[in-house]
């Protein structure tokens, strides 16, 4: 009975979302708000491939949402990566709609109603979805729209578990008790009762003759991995969903994810962020504004660029071999600041190196030009890097891109992890000193980003950066 419930509310739902795609597309090619799809087709319904079409456009929204997953149970999930999904969704909708336009010559379908269709259907979607958990919200916290779940295990990460439901009442989950043989772990608080409900040895038959909708186990997989194994085989044989709290590793800040390679699951683990709504517009930003800026200081690079010809003999621009995203090597930009032999000469500096640490620093730098201390102070010898941004292999903001010379000499791994994030123009070390704080600190300020990493963290750090470089502290 549940589950057709559960299939008919399905279907309800999913022929909800075509119909706000119909409205999406009528408002969208008449520029008002017409909810009914007879007059906005009135004069395209002579022809069959028309409506041709049309079906097939509905047929490919409803089954593309369904294999993106948004009618699963989002019980769990938390708000922004559904709407990251439904950000999907509706960029895939749209590129469907223009494909049927194309492919059945209907002439309303335009370039200018697909722009117009694409932002209305993610507002939609983002307002009934935020509607829906409201609403669902109000039903679980009336005791309606419930799940009977049990935990199979009784130590302190099963209690931190069962504790972590009982404080998120909205996800309407009711604590049936605990299954194990004796209680192992710490007494929990007042919020949860330490109930044994069944042995480990008579679960199966408790299943048969309770009602439970989940069961969530919490035992330690490196040593109790059979009978873990066991317990799963007799939920799924019951019908009852499984979750398991795995403890395989400690994964400290990383993010997991479980995907399939053929039949097999994978658990993923991931250190740093590698896909969602915030990088891609992280991305547009770096594009965007790589763009805009380059054609703001145009002018400024132009006249480095003479600047540094008439100074010293020489090209204008310097590129060299620097380590970005998971150690790949890639050509970085810049106006020379040194003599065009600054590389070798280095070599002979290297016992008057001031820093501590792989990189290399020396204060008043024989090598740099006289034109080269102007533009260091102010940075305009990095202005050539945002073409590396355009081209993808740096962003605005990120840990600086060192030198080969620079990686080799890393003696911590710990410090290797600011390659799993794209490099950047700048980032908290240009903001905190620059080139005033030592290595050590430098290293801890580009992991202190990898770990709070926003979008908000990106924007602060870029509006700090302005008054740095004014300032040109730590600059050389």
């Amino acid at each position: 009975m549940f589950n057709f419930r559960r299939k008919v509310l399905l279907y309800i739902f999913q022929l909800f979302d075509v119909i706000l795609l119909v409205a999406a597309l009528c408002v969208s090619v008449l520029g008002r708000a017409i909810l009914a799809p007879i007059p906005v087709l009135a004069e395209e319904r002579v022809h069959v491939h028309t409506i041709l079409g049309i079906a097939v456009l509905l047929f490919l929204w409803k089954r593309t949402f369904s294999l993106l997953g948004l009618y699963q149970s989002k019980r769990l999930a938390r708000l922004f990566p559904e709407l990251a999904d439904l950000s999907k969704a509706s960029v895939l909708a749209s590129v469907l709609l223009f494909a049927v336009g194309i492919l059945f010559r209907i002439q309303k379908i335009t370039p200018a109603v697909v722009l117009r269709f694409l932002p209305l259907t993610l507002a939609c979607f983002i307002v009934s979805r935020v509607l829906l958990r409201r609403m669902l919200k109000t039903v679980r916290l009336r005791g309606h729209n419930l799940r009977h779940v049990i935990i199979v295990g009784t130590n302190a990460r099963a209690i931190a578990c069962a504790e972590s439901m009982v404080a998120r009442p909205e996800l309407g989950y009711t604590l049936v008790g605990f299954v194990d043989d004796v209680w192992f772990g710490p007494i929990p608080d007042n919020h949860i009762e330490p109930k044994l409900v069944s042995t480990i040895a008579e679960f199966r038959s408790y299943l048969r003759s309770h009602i439970i909708d989940e069961v969530i186990i919490a035992l330690p997989i490196k040593s109790f991995y059979d009978r873990e194994d066991e317990l799963r085989q007799i939920c799924q044989s019951q019908g009852v969903i499984v979750r398991v709290l795995t403890d395989l590793f400690e994964t400290q800040r990383a993010t997991t994810e479980v995907a399939k390679l053929g039949a097999d699951p994978l658990v993923s683990y991931y250190p740093v962020p590698t896909e969602g709504l915030e990088l891609g517009v992280k991305r547009l930003i770096d594009v965007v504004g790589s763009l805009f800026l380059i054609l703001l200081f145009s002018p400024f690079m132009l006249v480095a660029f003479i600047l540094v010809k008439i100074d010293s003999d020489g090209p204008a621009l310097f590129s060299q071999e620097r380590i970005g995203f998971n150690k790949r090597r890639f050509r970085l930009y810049k106006f020379r600041s040194m003599v065009p032999n600054a590389e070798k000469l280095q070599d002979q500096l290297e016992s008057r190196n001031e820093a501590k640490g792989p990189v290399f620093k020396i204060t008043n730098d024989p090598r740099i030009t006289r034109i080269g201390k102007f533009l260091r102070k102010t940075s305009i010898d990095e202005l050539p890097q945002l073409f590396n941004v355009l081209k993808g292999d740096m962003s605005l903001v990120g840990p600086r891109p060192l030198p080969v010379r620079d990686y080799t000499g890393f003696n911590k791994d710990w410090q290797r992890r600011r390659f799993s994030v794209r490099p950047g123009i700048t980032c908290l070390w240009q903001v905190s000193g620059r080139s005033g704080i030592s290595f050590e600190q430098w290293m801890r300020l580009d992991m202190e980003y990898i770990d709070d990493w926003s979008l908000w963290l990106d924007l602060k750090i870029l509006a700090r950066t302005i008054p740095a470089v004014l300032k040109g502290s730590g600059a050389a």
